[in-house]
């Protein structure tokens, strides 16, 4: 049977990543930006619970949240404590997507993760901005309105000036240290359950025993927060393929003492 309900066109992704929070109209303000010029966008709000202007964490979020979206999709990414300084509005173009927002280190690690920037261009065309443009709020004036007119097939060279892609701001690369017992990384984040995502791979934890002590407190190589008994200390490989500190039924940050950008030392132990 032929359903007489008419097929909605599906319009392109655009998704959004802020320290806005929830309790202010920023994230509306934004969104309305969007759909005023690209109204068959769809919107996925990645998050807007960046701890605010901390441009790591938002990196660290977007690098590992948008190759899991839809290829194509249209990224705006604002967590800029330099708004309306002489850092650069911009777009990037990547083989599996565009990402806009400042350039302050926020997007490099997700450009990486999305193959790579192949353009660069500076949001200088006020032709395609909010207008007036706000000297405090360019997500709402200026990346929300760029990413509308991708979405509805304005070029990126149309936006503003090219940059040199090589030029582009870069944040520091976290820590780790590899030695022959173990492994020193840095804290690259803290999930909402206490879990605690180090700067290592699980290439560092291959070569370790079942038996690990973290900063002096023993704990399990395990691959299941279950494994140890409750109130038990696991190393294991989280979702984004990072080795992570967790205590089965508690939080590994509160117990340890652990926020991001701390150090901690993963080692083998003899028991």
């Amino acid at each position: 049977m032929t359903s007489n309900l008419a097929r909605v066109p599906i319009g392109p992704v655009v998704s959004l990543t802020t320290d806005y929070g929830l309790a202010d109209g920023f994230v509306a303000a934004c969104h309305g930006a969007i759909l005023d010029t690209a109204p068959a966008a769809r919107i996925v709000d990645v998050t807007h619970l960046v701890p605010p202007g901390d441009v790591r964490r938002g990196a660290h979020v977007l690098a590992q949240t948008l190759p899991h979206l839809p290829e194509g999709s249209i990224h705006v990414a604002v967590v800029d404590p330099g708004v309306g300084t002489v850092r650069h509005p911009l777009a990037l173009a990547t083989p599996r997507g565009v990402l806009i927002g400042p350039d302050n280190g926020l997007l490099v690690w997700a450009a990486a993760e999305l193959g790579g920037v192949t353009q660069a261009v500076a949001l200088t065309n006020d032709r395609y901005h909010r207008h007036p443009v706000s000297r405090t709020f360019h997500g709402r004036d200026v990346f929300a309105p760029a990413a509308a007119h991708v979405a509805t097939g304005v070029p990126l060279t149309s936006l503003g000036d090219p940059l040199d892609v090589h030029r582009l701001c870069e944040l520091p690369e976290p820590v780790l240290r590899v030695g022959e017992d173990g492994f020193e990384a840095e804290v690259t984040s803290v999930d909402r359950f206490g879990n605690v995502q180090l700067a290592a791979g699980p290439e560092t934890l291959d070569a370790l025993g079942e038996a690990l002590d973290v900063d002096g407190r023993p704990a399990l190589r395990a691959d299941v927060f279950a494994s140890a008994e409750p109130g038990g200390l696991i190393v294991l490989v989280d979702s984004a393929e990072c080795a992570a500190l967790a205590i089965n039924g508690g939080s590994a940050a509160e117990a340890l003492g652990l926020a991001a950008g701390d150090l901690v030392q993963v080692r083998s132990r003899e028991d």
